[in-house]
This record gives structure tokens, C-alpha cells and sequence, in this order.
């Protein structure tokens, strides 16, 4: 996806890929008629490649972003930065003032539905922020070998909400507290000591409150919603479906499509947007919209937050950092 989404833009080209499975790594190539590298060395000594997307394993993704930088190739890489914060803070001590930009792949402020709502409460339309609300739930429960490796549902699914939290927010919290459950498989998440369910609080110093409520299983398709209370008014970002047909008959009223199955089809214009803002970012020489320390500030929240599922209290940030 992230090669097609490379190729396909307008101010930027495919140069080369690489994989660990040489076979997908071969197929990725021919289909967008580049260069198969036989190592990533390759790529980051390469003369022809200006940045990196990394799209590798976790426990890669900061020895990539390490590697890039020290070649002086730009990154943006899929979040997280790692699961361990020490890994992750001996990264940023790398690659601090090196100049050269790092964007982490939080896609979710690029969805243009999120960004509009964003921009509302920018705007003042519903006056001082109050409340941020978001709902994160997946269609279906992982393969078992997905949860041994994805660092747990604080670190692997609701870090994305973390980041949206602090993005709609415009505050850092200073508190969190988080309730996991173990309500679609108790018995695997037992094993693996993680959660399927969560419901998550977030508060800022002034007293702005965000609330994450997560699940692993919708049977209605990938529940993806953001709604933002303040104090003249609300706004709300709302799920998609494949069309807006609505169906009506002597057992069902308005009974609609579900909604878009999965993450690669609702945040299709996000991934889009993401490599859009990179690029800007690259040729104007301006910031990146998603930056290496809101990656690091999103993991931050996922450690408080599983501090506080375990200890059941309220967990301040500076505990964790």
C-alpha cells in the first residue's frame, strides 16, 4: 500500500524496495517497475533514494530511523517508534539535531473528517474545548501470532488514539487512568496478560478531559468516531461506509451498509494525506505534522495507561517519562 501510495503521487517517485521476504519485496518491485534491494543497507547508502518509508516490523523501526538519519535520508516510519520508551529515547538521542526530518506514520490526523474537526475547534465554532470523545474499535480479533509480538492493546491499538487524544486536545495530558478487559477472549488475554476491551481517561493541566473507549471486535465493521464538546457547540467526525444507500421495508428502517471493513479502507485518503504532508514538509523545508516526539509523547500515555490498568488509579505522565 504505502509503495502504491509513493508511486501514485504527483511530486514524488518509487525508487526501490526492500523486504525480509524477498518474495514480497520481488512482487512489490515488478508491479511498480523498480529496483529490489538485497538489503537495507542498500537503500540507505543509495544515491538514487532522497527519504525512507518504513514500514518493517516494530522492533526494527528505530535501528531503521537511526540508519536513515545518519545517512541523511529523511523518514517517515509507521508507528511505534518501538515498544520499549528507554529504546525509544536513546533513539531521539540519535537523531536530535541532525536536521533531517522523521514523521511517524499516525495517519489518523490526516483523515480529512478528523482534520475538519480539528480545524472547527481551531476556528472557536464551539468556543473553549471541553471534552474530547473517541471510539476505536476493530472488526475482529488478531491472529494469536499478531498479539505474541504487538506489545499489548495499549501499545498496539489505542497508541493511535493517544496521538489523536493530544492532537484534538492542543494540550499535553498530565493524568491518565485506563480499565482493560478481558470480555471477547478471556482466556487468551489471560494467557498473554493483555486486554481486548479498554475504556481510557485523559486530562490536561487546565482540565480538558478526552475519553478512549476501545474493542477489538465490531461486528457492524471498523467503528471509528470522534466527537469534540465545547462550550457553544459540538462537532463530530463520523464513521464511512461504502456508499450512503439506505434501505427501507416492512422489517428494516433505514437499515444502511456497515461500515468500511477495515483500516486500509477508512483511512485510505489519510495515508494519501500523510505522504502528501511529508513532502511538503521536505521541499518547503517546514516541519513535519507528525513528528519523532509525538511519537514518543503517544507512547508515553500507552505506558501510563498500562500502569494505571494494573494499579487501578489515575497515572501522572511525568511517572513514565
Amino acid at each position: 500500500m504505502h509503495a502504491a501510495n509513493i508511486a501514485a503521487h504527483p511530486r514524488a517517485a518509487l525508487a526501490m524496495v526492500y523486504d525480509i521476504h524477498a518474495p514480497s519485496a520481488g512482487e512489490v518491485g515488478d508491479a511498480h517497475g523498480v529496483k529490489v534491494a538485497d538489503s537495507p543497507e542498500t537503500v540507505f547508502s543509495s544515491g538514487d533514494v532522497d527519504a525512507v518509508l518504513i514500514a518493517t516490523a516494530t522492533p526494527t523501526h528505530a535501528d531503521y530511523i537511526e540508519a536513515a538519519v545518519a545517512a541523511g535520508k529523511p523518514v517517515l516510519c509507521e508507528k511505534p517508534i518501538d515498544l520499549s520508551l528507554a529504546r525509544v529515547n536513546a533513539c531521539a538521542e540519535k537523531v536530535a539535531d541532525k536536521g533531517v526530518p522523521v514523521q511517524i506514520g499516525f495517519n489518523r490526523r490526516f483523515d480529512p473528517g478528523h482534520r475538519a474537526a480539528r480545524d472547527a475547534v481551531v476556528a472557536g465554532e464551539i468556543g473553549e474545548l471541553h471534552q474530547v470523545i473517541i471510539t476505536s474499535r476493530d472488526p475482529g480479533m488478531p491472529p494469536r501470532a499478531y498479539y505474541e509480538e504487538a506489545g499489548g492493546l495499549f501499545r498496539d491499538m489505542v497508541i493511535h488514539d493517544f496521538d489523536l487524544a493530544r492532537f484534538m486536545l492542543g494540550e499535553e495530558p498530565t493524568q491518565v487512568f485506563a480499565v482493560g478487559g478481558r470480555l471477547i477472549d478471556p482466556a487468551l488475554m489471560d494467557e498473554l496478560d493483555d486486554y481486548d476491551t479498554s475504556m481510557v481517561i485523559v486530562r490536561t493541566a487546565s482540565g480538558k478531559q478526552c475519553h478512549i473507549n476501545t474493542s477489538r471486535t465490531s461486528t457492524f465493521g471498523y467503528d471509528q468516531r470522534v466527537e469534540l464538546l465545547g462550550e457553544t457547540g459540538m462537532v463530530q467526525s463520523l464513521n464511512r461506509k461504502p456508499t450512503e444507500v439506505r434501505k427501507f421495508g416492512a422489517s428494516a428502517v433505514e437499515r444502511a451498509e456497515p461500515y468500511l471493513e477495515f483500516f486500509i479502507e477508512r483511512y485510505r485518503e489519510a495515508f494519501d494525506a500523510e505522504v502528501d504532508a511529508f513532502v511538503d514538509a521536505l521541499e518547503n523545508g517546514t516541519p513535519v505534522q507528525a513528528s519523532f516526539e509525538d511519537g514518543r509523547r503517544a507512547l508515553i500515555l500507552a505506558e501510563a495507561a498500562m500502569l494505571s490498568a494494573r494499579e487501578g488509579r489515575f497515572v501522572s505522565v511525568d511517572e513514565v517519562k
